[in-house]
């Protein structure tokens, strides 16, 4: 399940399509819907989607996923969930569709319902332990905060992460991570249905 994006803009500096358009970023400059898969300091990878139009560099980077049955912090970067999905430069330009075995998938409605009230904490049927009798406080579900790792438009408040995930690859200032009994954890049966990354076979 995706607990955190960060969106990049051709308008904006720190987008790979800012300056120009290269083989390299090509992907970015396509049809929305697709995968850009770029290297990071010459050894990660990371994977973005295509968002909004075509011949106009946008994308959104998937940062952190959860997944049910496996340690809370496997996928909490752009370079761990690549490499625990084992996408490399060979998915760039991949449609996101079953068809090609990686797709993204609507939200389970539990978890729709509750982000679509956007305060407090997760009902008790989505946390991963009994909570404690503490009220839930009110809270944004989904927290926007600034992008990071990045050395321009710092400003941006371009970055989005589910706030009750332990999984998320950096909180924001001042946010703490909820302790596991308060926190929220994807089902099995969430994968497949899910604001899923999905894989099938599931990984490398």
């Amino acid at each position: 399940m995706i607990v955190e994006t960060e969106a990049y803009s051709q308008s904006e500096p720190a987008c790979h399509g800012h300056r120009r358009r290269s083989p390299s970023n090509e992907t970015l400059f396509g049809e929305p819907g697709r995968f850009y898969v770029y290297v990071s300091y010459g050894i990660h990878h990371c994977v973005n989607v295509v968002t909004h139009r075509a011949d106009w560099a946008n994308g959104v980077l998937l940062r952190a996923v959860a997944l049910p049955g496996e340690q809370e912090r496997i996928g909490a970067g752009p370079a761990l969930l690549a490499r625990r999905f084992g996408l490399d430069r060979a998915w760039d330009a991949t449609a996101a569709t079953p068809q090609e075995g990686l797709w993204l998938a609507p939200r389970p409605q539990p978890l729709a319902a509750w982000l679509s009230e956007a305060t407090g904490r997760p009902p008790a049927d989505l946390l991963a332990a009994k909570a404690s009798s503490q009220p839930a406080a009110e809270a944004p579900a989904v927290v926007q905060t600034s992008r990071i790792g990045i050395s321009q438009a710092q400003e941006l408040p371009w970055r989005w992460y589910l706030r009750a995930s332990r999984s998320v690859s950096r909180r924001a200032p001042g946010d703490r991570r909820p302790p596991p009994a308060e926190a929220w954890w994807p089902k099995p049966e969430d994968i497949g249905t899910g604001d899923a990354l999905v894989r099938w076979p599931a990984g490398p």
